[in-house]
């Protein structure tokens, strides 16, 4: 694990899918959307909204972006249960 989940915060880098660049393959994030739609989604308060630690250092709160994650799994085992 490295020191951004130890100490509960995430970088975009980890949150969200990232392209294959150069030689460094695509990577999953753990919301398996792209930067933009995250960026959408904090935006219209969909996603948690992000802390700024320095102008180039934005992160947001681990415990948030999973309540995120587990709000969305409920819903789609609540749509799936109803069908």
């Amino acid at each position: 694990m490295n020191a951004a989940a130890n100490s509960g915060l995430l970088r975009l880098s980890q949150i969200v899918n990232q392209p294959a660049k150069g030689t460094r393959p695509a990577r999953a994030g753990i919301v398996p959307v792209s930067a933009a739609t995250w960026w959408q989604w904090v935006k219209a308060g969909r996603a948690p909204a992000a802390i700024k630690l320095s102008p180039g250092v934005t992160v947001w709160r681990e415990a948030d972006v999973r309540a995120l994650i587990d709000h969305a799994a409920a819903n789609v085992d609540h749509a799936q249960g109803a069908a």
